[in-house]
């Protein structure tokens, strides 16, 4: 099957503005947040009560966002289309007492989130994000996107075995990042951030801070058919999902299938999903089970809801490796721009089976997009996603899926320039049913 004729770079343009303006997990909600807005999506707290009116509505906590859309027609019992992603990457964070230094150099002290690619944090420009909670309980967003800190590799007249032995880093020795110079005790990152937020520094009682490299995302090769940039594991599939609801909202039940289609984005999938905003907390299966209950549904309608749910858990996987094929499944090689991968692994780290293959590619024919299979070589661990976790928390069926990159959980990712565009389709069909 060959790629749609109707090939639009500009959804891979706006993807890049996307991940530009999104360093940290609550930017990337906040961005998501507000192109629901601007489709007619509003905000519904979650200590209030939620009623039965039709239509887009979606719930933020912390780093995660849960939206969804009520057609006309939609009963207690209408099952749903979930996509699901996560908004976090591996990166640098920011640890509690943040000024540290040595030698009349300033630095920051920072914990390694995540399975960070050590190296390619190294001689980086870096800006920080986050968000800063103030003593009334509210937040602000930050974000100091230009450079501040590095993390500077020890030259190789200082490391001569460097290139033949490799380079070791010691976690917490080798990558604390420099910011500035003179005594450390007068660094003041809290009060740097505080100005940066426009609040008082008296006013700060918490903060989730992150280092983020400020190049933006960039068309990389002779004929700009790659994309490189930060943090498409995985906001990548959050920029797809996001899309991919809107245009379904937009739809309404013109398919002529009733179904209820949810976006799921996730924090903290890069370490394990264990919190009130990961997949393997109650977030989700709550937000379902209360918009059953708010159209006047059972338990007995939330239990037949969910039993003809399917969530397509979508996060990125790896493409062939042109310079270490060895390392991968002879027989399964996906490549850029081939069009989004279906992920199988029989040891339910990925939780596609075939009624889950059958399914997605369903919607793939529908959008007229094409496909790649993907499985780890037997002898690599395989990795796995927030579908496991979803199948096994709520008991619906889920099928993993994803776009091939090289550069995984590197500071600066590598994609093909049409794939996002293609499984932005693919999510769009699988949501309309």
């Amino acid at each position: 099957m060959s790629t749609p004729a109707s090939f639009d770079r500009g959804h891979t343009d706006d993807l890049m503005s996307f991940l530009a303006a999104s360093p940290s997990p609550y930017h990337a909600v906040a961005n998501a947040a507000a192109r629901l807005e601007k489709a007619g999506f509003r905000q519904v707290e979650e200590t209030a009560e939620w009623d039965a009116t039709p239509g887009g509505k979606y719930v933020l906590r912390g780093g995660a966002i849960i939206a969804w859309y009520v057609p006309d027609g939609a009963g207690p019992a209408t099952p749903y289309r979930i996509v699901g992603a996560h908004t976090d990457s591996p990166n640098l964070r920011v640890k509690p007492v943040p000024d540290t230094g040595a030698h009349g150099w300033r630095q920051i002290a920072v914990e390694l989130y995540g399975g960070t690619l050590l190296n390619t944090w190294l001689d980086r420009d870096l800006g920080l994000s986050g968000r800063l909670t103030l003593r009334d309980g509210s937040t602000r967003l930050v974000n100091a996107d230009r450079p501040l800190l590095r993390v500077p590799q020890l030259a190789v007249h200082l490391d001569r075995s460097v290139n033949a032995d490799g380079l070791k880093l010691d976690k917490q020795r080798h990558m604390t990042p420099v910011w500035g110079l003179g005594d450390p005790r007068e660094g003041d990152l809290v009060g740097f951030v505080a100005e940066e937020a426009g609040v008082p520094a008296g006013d700060v009682a918490g903060w989730d801070l992150m280092a983020h490299s400020v190049e933006p995302p960039a068309y990389l090769g002779r004929d700009r058919e790659l994309v490189a940039g930060p943090r498409m594991d995985n906001l990548l599939s959050v920029h797809a999902g996001t899309a991919a609801l809107t245009a379904a909202a937009e739809a309404g039940t013109e398919s002529g299938r009733v179904c209820i289609p949810v976006l799921a984005a996730f924090d903290h999938e890069e370490n394990g999903s264990q919190s009130d905003t990961g997949a393997d907390g109650p977030l989700l299966g709550n937000v379902l089970e209360r918009s059953v209950f708010a159209r006047g549904g059972s338990y007995e309608d939330r239990a037949r809801a969910f039993a003809g749910t399917v969530c397509l858990s979508s996060d990125t996987g790896h493409a062939v490796h042109p310079n270490y094929a060895e390392r991968h499944e002879p027989g399964h090689h996906p490549m850029p721009n081939g069009g989004p991968i279906l992920k199988v692994n029989v040891n339910q780290r990925y939780a596609t089976d075939g009624t889950g293959r059958a399914l997605f590619t369903a919607a793939c024919e529908r959008a007229g997009v094409p496909w790649q299979a993907f499985v780890s070589n037997n002898s690599m661990p395989c990795g796995t996603t927030i579908g496991p976790i979803t199948a096994a928390r709520h008991g619906i069926t889920t099928v993993d899926v994803g776009v091939a990159i090289l550069s995984m959980h590197s500071a600066r990712e590598l994609c093909g320039a049409e794939d996002p565009y293609l499984l932005a389709n693919a999510v769009r069909a699988f949501l309309a049913g």
